[in-house]
């Protein structure tokens, strides 16, 4: 049986930090599923369209992923895509109280799941999503944090 793990995130947009995870994942998985969620309470910077395709951009050059949006409890979409594995980005501290809660009742959703929490290589610990649309929104250079593609994508789209 593959062991298929699910990424998932709203990658509003994706930065180096999730395509670390990413590539790290597809060397312990055999299948990585990168899973948008469409989030209709929160207004994203990028189109679910613009984030699907600013991910596969990033991690073009890895064989063994798929890029799918979702708008479903994420233990129902990991069922439909007979995943076994959730993997958690943690960033610092802070972020665990909240995975922990998450893991927890996703596991009482679905106790076939299991979570995987993973940090970011050192370098790209303090990047994040919210930080990296201020910087752009603040005319600062988003070179160093997010893929050259992803940039391309951020500019056109901060242009409208």
């Amino acid at each position: 049986m593959k062991t298929i793990a699910i990424y998932p995130g709203s990658f509003d947009p994706i930065t180096n930090g999730h395509v670390d995870l990413v590539h790290r994942a597809c060397k312990l998985f055999d299948k990585v599923i990168i899973a948008i969620a469409q989030n209709a309470n929160k207004d994203s910077f990028l189109s679910i369209d613009q984030r699907v395709k600013a991910v596969e951009t990033a991690i073009e050059p890895l064989t063994n992923t798929r890029v799918l949006s979702f708008d479903s409890l994420l233990v129902d979409f990991a069922r439909e895509h007979n995943a076994q594995i959730i993997i958690r980005g943690l960033r610092a501290v802070s972020d665990f109280d909240y995975e922990f809660q998450l893991s927890g009742m996703n596991k009482r959703l679905n106790p076939a799941i299991e979570t995987l929490f993973m940090t970011p290589s050192e370098e790209f610990a303090n990047i994040s999503s919210s930080l990296v649309r201020e910087i752009l929104f603040l005319g600062g250079d988003i070179s160093q944090f997010v893929p050259e593609s992803v940039k391309t994508i951020l500019l056109h789209s901060s242009a409208k």
